[in-house]
């Protein structure tokens, strides 16, 4: 079950009105096409280990309780090819020993991330699991590639799972995950891995960048999440007019208003960060609910269902009645914004 939540985003805001110039576009364009208003970049030397430490760091001292035995590791962008960033992430917060280890399903990762915890759980080989999803996409976009700039940001999230009842507030109570690996080059990078080092020819350098497929990731998205989030209610045994909130990734904001249409959802009832942050990737559901608990719109008891949809392809869902959680920081910088056009 869920104990403890926290979100962070490093404090780097980047409005609409300080994008590059030479992509053409004014605030009014992006939020119209993309729902986003700012999304912060990790700086100088930042790497996802030291977004997913931060995020972890906050989570823990939120909980105030036993030190967790596992630690996961959701990412799309890990320091490196190899080894794994857990193991680091895991001797920074000074628990070397206890099992650590990435987990890759680009933004459907939380979700995937929070199911293993809770089989870990499940199966005895541990008591506690800290659940961390971090991504920083901010160098991983083309610079002429205004599609993906506009709504990429970097962020991380991290909960704390323990051992509990079915019944108690907090418990996960069923998961919906699928996979469909033909569609594949719809969101991909495709260089930096062994299929580019296999090949004759080197690839472009651009190709060592992100794509995204945009119309046709569309239309997957709002299918699968919609689907996926109707099996976990009927799982959960609830009618979608007894849900509560809907947390989906925040990919943009016509997916998020299409998801809620088809599910006869009012958007009031969508939580979402999308204005604030930008699509961060795995990061979103995580500092999606940190922001909703830190402003106090998540009360104990109420129906959720987090929903995502990301590269491979995967999608997922989850549900859970909401927990009585310690106090959850905001993740947001206390600087306040201040957009000027360099």
């Amino acid at each position: 079950m869920l104990e403890a939540l926290s979100g962070f985003v490093p404090p780097h805001p980047v409005h609409n009105t300080n994008l590059p110039a030479a992509w053409g576009v004014d605030d009014q364009w992006v939020q119209s096409l993309t729902g986003v208003i700012t999304r912060y970049h990790a700086g100088p030397g930042q790497a996802t280990s030291d977004l997913a430490f931060e995020a972890a760091r906050r989570v823990l001292d939120a909980s105030g309780g036993q030190a967790p035995n596992a630690v996961l590791l959701a990412t799309s962008t890990p320091d490196r090819p190899c080894p794994a960033t857990a193991p680091l992430l895991a001797a920074r917060l000074g628990m070397v020993g206890v099992p650590a280890f990435d987990l890759a399903a680009v933004c459907t990762g939380f979700i995937y991330a929070l199911a293993v915890g809770q089989g870990l759980i499940t199966a005895g080989t541990a008591s506690r699991v800290l659940v961390v999803a971090a991504d920083i996409w901010s160098t991983l976009v083309h610079p002429d590639d205004r599609s993906a700039g506009v709504v990429l940001g970097d962020g991380a999230g991290a909960v704390l799972l323990r051992a509990g009842q079915k019944n108690e507030p907090g418990a996960l109570l069923g998961f919906d995950l699928g996979s469909d690996g033909t569609g594949e080059d719809l969101i991909t990078i495709r260089g930096a891995g062994a299929r580019e080092r296999a090949m004759a020819a080197p690839l472009s350098e651009r190709e060592r960048y992100f794509t995204m497929a945009g119309f046709r990731v569309f239309q997957r998205a709002v299918t699968a999440m919609t689907q996926s989030t109707k099996r976990t209610l009927t799982r959960a045994d609830w009618l979608p007019d007894q849900l509560n909130h809907l947390v989906p990734h925040q990919a943009n904001s016509r997916i998020l208003a299409a998801v809620a249409e088809r599910l006869g959802i009012p958007t009031q009832r969508v939580i979402t960060t999308l204005a604030r942050t930008g699509n961060t990737g795995v990061a979103s559901i995580p500092l999606a609910l940190a922001d909703a608990a830190a402003d106090n719109r998540l009360s104990p008891g109420e129906r959720v269902v987090l929903t995502a949809f990301g590269g491979g392809l995967t999608w997922g869902s989850a549900a859970l009645y909401w927990p009585n959680l310690p106090a959850t920081a905001s993740p947001y910088p206390a600087q306040p914004l201040k957009p000027t056009r360099p």
